[in-house]
């Protein structure tokens, strides 16, 4: 028997929060995408097909929309570090990976973010 391991993704949310380190950028929110992936807490719901043992995915999403609206971030770093805290501590993953882009920061650049793994 070999280990199963399994990864949720919650790939193209899109919050709004505070975040820059910019003396404009404090007094307006700004759109940032994230991209999760996460290691599931368990494989039991894949067996069992239960709700109740399974992640709840709206939560994660609720959670990280109200930790975004709640805080001003100066770094996308510590952004996604408090995420990445979130997903393992609140949520139990074993491992979380979080890619935070900035939209349109930069003229000329589409998106400018970080992503860590955890």
């Amino acid at each position: 028997m070999t280990d199963a391991s399994s990864t949720i993704f919650i790939h193209d949310l899109r919050v709004s929060t505070r975040i820059g380190i910019y003396s404009w950028e404090a007094h307006m929110n700004q759109t940032v995408r994230l991209d999760l992936d996460i290691g599931a807490p368990s494989e039991t719901p894949f067996t069992s097909g239960r709700f109740e043992d399974a992640l709840d995915y709206a939560a994660v999403v609720a959670r990280i929309k109200a930790y975004a609206l709640a805080h001003e971030h100066p770094l996308l770093e510590r952004f996604a570090e408090g995420i990445a805290e979130i997903v393992r501590g609140e949520f139990a993953a074993p491992w979380v990976r979080v890619r935070v882009a900035k939209l349109g920061a930069l003229p000329g650049v589409k998106e400018i973010g970080v992503e860590i793994v955890r």
